[in-house]
């Protein structure tokens, strides 16, 4: 794999740069730099479980409260390449540093938040400092660990905080929006924030800078076209009215809007002599496979975090803390299966672990998906999410790893921006398609339950506000929609894992054949 890197790399770079410090607290420095991975994906979905408080207090409808977790994942995951850039720049802890105080700013903003707009605004804000903060982590720990043993235990903490995240936030989201209130799951983000910024400046040395162009260009017409695409899919989806708006004319602009700006972007790209996105980058077969399988992943996750959290706590009637409880299942599993997975990937390489857990997904997510309104959580959610766990913690500490294999320093920004792009990217996109398709088939439920209604049958429940029997019905019927597509992706991403990765162990950071 590291020659098929080689070859594709652009003339004129220089690759031999003089070797960057290393930090003489490698402890302390994975701790800060995982804790604060962890902290910005959990917070993609930490408001999952406060999401009912948040709608009832603040008036959302319910596809504004999508942009509650899609505000933060446009920002997110449009500017992580300006972010990864602006690290090779200007120095990654520098961005590091800033990112994570941008972000614990923007969370203080959130929790004060008294209006929807005010709120979604701070979501996007979050977002811009995550965009700083998340490449500029994983860059560090690639110049900074070195190879062999301890970058890969390093790249395997990691991976496993990124995983890990989304089951965490939804716990501490139902811990704080019972015991405080749904402001702190914004509020709790400031202490640790801070001590986050504190520690990098102690812990981990600063990066080597690499003179670039700014790329502005790429970066606007990127960050536009994606915005614009997850605002017509929302849109589009259900509007004010709760109706389906497929052919109103701001879902055709911004749907239309959308391509053009991504076209742009890639024929910005490809003629840029400094592009913000190399597109050789995804020349190598098993990288350009390792960014599809997170779109997919990504998709799965956000879809499955945000309806399943509605379905427990609408049509179960769970409170807060015991809808966020009931992701322990997975949590517990996620953990145990990625400590194994850590040692297990550097001695048998990435494609086993990752084909086995290709190949449990669509189980744990078909077998979830058929959960209903009269279903037990031992058989409907705990078992299945524990399968499901499983299955991620098999692929993502040996993808992270291919990911960052046989990148030169000078690279990582770009490589490590990919990496958390393919999952904000995948994850709003998913969530809006799915979103899309969920909250169509609810509304027509509602529909059809009402046009019963009309014509005289004697269908129990007649009212149709939340907690209704006829809105529970439609509900669950969505969720039921929008789980099943969740599997359709991970059968996406067992197909890219067979057809593409080739990931052998000398290939992987703790050999010594990679240069």
């Amino acid at each position: 794999m590291t020659a098929d890197i080689t070859e594709v790399r652009p003339t004129g770079v220089q690759l031999d740069a003089a070797a960057p410090a290393r930090s003489r607290h490698l402890g302390l420095a994975l701790v800060v730099i995982s804790m604060a991975q962890l902290m910005l994906v959990l917070d993609e979905l930490i408001v999952n479980t406060a999401l009912p408080h948040i709608q009832q207090a603040l008036h959302f409808s319910g596809t504004g409260l999508e942009w509650v977790v899609t505000g933060y994942a446009v920002t997110f995951g449009g500017l992580l390449m300006l972010g990864g850039r602006a690290g090779d720049i200007l120095g990654r802890r520098r961005m590091f540093s800033a990112g994570i105080l941008f972000f614990t700013l923007a969370s203080l903003l959130g929790g004060f938040a008294t209006n929807s707009a005010l709120l979604i605004t701070a979501r996007v804000l979050q977002g811009v400092g995550a965009a700083l903060a998340a490449p500029a982590g994983l860059s560090l720990i690639a110049v900074t660990f070195p190879e062999g043993r301890l970058r890969t235990r390093a790249l395997g903490m990691y991976a496993a905080m990124t995983g890990l995240g989304g089951g965490v936030g939804v716990v501490a989201g139902g811990l704080l929006t019972t015991y405080a209130s749904w402001r702190w799951v914004f509020f709790v983000n400031v202490p640790i924030g801070l001590l986050l910024a504190f520690g990098a400046r102690f812990a981990i040395p600063e990066s080597q800078r690499y003179p670039r162009r700014w790329d502005l260009p790429g970066a606007v017409t990127g960050t536009a076209g994606f915005a614009l695409l997850i605002y017509g899919l929302t849109h589009g989806a259900t509007g004010p009215d709760g109706i389906a708006h497929w052919t109103d004319t701001a879902t055709i602009l911004a749907l239309a809007g959308a391509a053009a700006a991504m076209i742009a972007f890639v024929v910005i790209e490809a003629r840029s002599k400094q592009p913000l996105l190399p597109l050789w980058i995804f020349a190598d077969r098993n990288r350009a496979g390792v960014y599809l399988i997170l779109l997919c992943l990504a998709s799965t996750f956000f879809g499955m975090f945000f309806f399943l959290t509605l379905f427990t706590q609408v049509v179960w009637g769970y409170s807060a803390l015991r809808g966020g409880l009931a992701y322990l299942p997975f949590v517990g599993a996620f953990m145990v299966v990625a400590g194994i997975c850590s040692k297990v990937v550097p001695r048998f390489g990435a494609r086993v672990p990752m084909t086995i857990g290709a190949l449990i997904a669509p189980v744990g997510m078909f077998w979830l998906s058929r959960v209903s309104e009269q279903g037990h959580y031992l058989t409907g959610i705990a078992l299945p999410l524990i399968v499901f766990a499983a299955a991620a913690g098999l692929i993502f500490v040996p993808l992270t790893m291919a990911l960052v294999a046989g990148i030169a320093d000078e690279h990582q920004g770009v490589a490590s921006s990919m990496f958390n792009a393919g999952q904000q990217i995948g994850g709003a996109v998913g969530l809006a398609v799915i979103g899309s398709v969920a909250w169509t088939v609810v509304n027509r439920h509602v529909r059809d339950s009402l046009s019963q209604v009309a014509a005289g049958h004697n269908l129990a429940g007649h009212a149709t506000g939340p907690s209704s029997p006829i809105y529970d019905r439609a509900l669950s019927s969505g969720i039921t929609t929008a789980l099943t597509l969740g599997a359709g992706a991970t059968v996406l991403a067992l197909i890219v894992t067979v057809i593409a990765i080739r990931v052998r162990r000398e290939d992987l950071p703790d050999s010594p054949l990679v240069m």
